[in-house]
């Protein structure tokens, strides 16, 4: 089984899942016309598409249906997906488990990956039920969690004290480790920005690294969102863009860019690299004098002038994307002093949960209150000095 993504008209893509013989699966093919009603992004749908052919590859390894899947089969489920072998390079930190299949080094499933594709198809059956195709129960059967309404760290909702919604958990899952985001050091970001070879790659990384826009936010940029005078660039939900990149968020915002060196790294790019004969409205273009010159950037392309640069800035790490930049600027704007809330606007997070993160790193309150318990008036340490720790 394989997912075929053909590209339609503005950047577009039909997503399907084919089966052994190379048709489509009837089921899955409307559940993705569904979720592309509802106009969810590429991303979304290839995530899912790969999602679904590893349940249907349990499924065929089984001999089950689709529609005769029962709750004690989410157990077998769970099983076979922590078999499961990854090929792909490991993109994260610390010790990994590494197998070998057909002589090869590949790795199992991450227990993240194991839940999404758990929560995949239980938005699978979701639709199958609602569209009247399945007269039973939702096979990944959920559970109230009152524990996690004493949880001080988790997201309430306004008025959710008086709200009937209660806290949801699924019986099968995989315990997931909350790990802390890895910014960038000040030698690493140091070491990339000298190695980036022209000033297209050096306006995209600042933009991300000073103003912590996402790569697809940095890529959707047009010409009239970036306002010199004002020192500001307007971040807008597109889904026009050729090569299907667009934000993540799609709420717009604006983003404020006091740094001096950022908007002239974009302004020097404009003025002097960007090809003058291009009428398009996209600020960030393929140069050169090959075949997708005046194309707008896609995000594969930045994700490749990315590792090429850390490679030869000597910084190339798992882990280490272009959305490291963003990272870095946010647990830079927390340990300078910026509030929660002030920094969950500038970052354009729907849910103060994916602000915390950062305040993880470095809480000047924490370090404040252990600076007091020590009974220290100096640090002498740079990093609890930029935290905010009492001098």
């Amino acid at each position: 089984m394989v997912v075929k993504r053909t590209q339609a008209n503005q950047g577009r893509f039909q997503i399907e899942l084919l089966d052994k013989a190379g048709e489509p699966v009837a089921i899955v093919a409307a559940f993705l016309r569904h979720l592309a009603a509802r106009d969810c992004s590429p991303n979304t749908l290839i995530a899912y598409a790969h999602d679904l052919q590893h349940f249907w590859r349990f499924l065929s390894g089984q001999g089950v249906a689709w529609d005769a899947f029962r709750p004690p089969d989410t157990l077998k489920l769970l099983e076979y997906l922590r078999t499961i072998s990854n090929r792909r390079p490991v993109q994260r930190f610390g010790l990994t488990l590494t197998i070998v299949v057909e002589g090869e080094p590949a790795t199992r499933l991450a227990p993240p990956t194991i839940n999404r594709i758990l929560a995949a198809v239980s938005s699978f059956y979701e639709y199958a039920i609602i569209s009247g195709q399945f007269d039973r129960a939702n096979p990944l059967e959920q559970r109230p969690d009152p524990a996690q309404q004493h949880v001080s760290d988790r997201h309430r909702p306004f008025l959710a004290g008086v709200s009937r919604q209660r806290p949801m958990r699924r019986y099968v899952r995989v315990k997931t480790v909350q790990r802390l985001p890895r910014p960038l050091s000040e030698a690493q970001i140091s070491a990339l920005l000298g190695a980036l070879r022209c000033q297209r790659d050096l306006a995209l990384v600042r933009l991300m690294l000073d103003g912590g826009l996402r790569p697809g936010e940095a890529l959707s940029l047009h010409l009239e969102d970036i306002a010199y005078g004002r020192r500001r660039v307007v971040i807008r939900h597109r889904d026009d863009h050729p090569k299907g990149v667009r934000a993540k968020s799609r709420t717009e915002r604006v983003v404020d860019l006091y740094e001096p060196a950022t908007l002239a790294s974009v302004s020097a790019y404009v003025m002097t690299e960007r090809p003058a004969e291009a009428d398009s409205p996209w600020v960030f273009l393929v140069g050169g004098h090959g075949r997708q010159r005046l194309q707008p950037l896609s995000y594969p392309a930045l994700a490749k002038l990315f590792a090429r640069a850390c490679q030869r800035a000597g910084i190339r790490e798992p882990g280490i994307t272009p959305h490291s930049c963003r990272h870095t600027h946010a647990t830079r704007m927390w340990e300078g002093g910026m509030r929660e809330l002030t920094l969950q606007k500038r970052l354009g997070h729907a849910s103060p949960e994916s602000t915390r993160r950062y305040t993880r790193v470095s809480d000047p309150a924490v370090v404040a209150d252990y600076c007091r318990a020590l009974g220290l008036e100096t640090i002498s340490s740079p990093e609890a000095e930029a935290a905010g720790a009492p001098s």
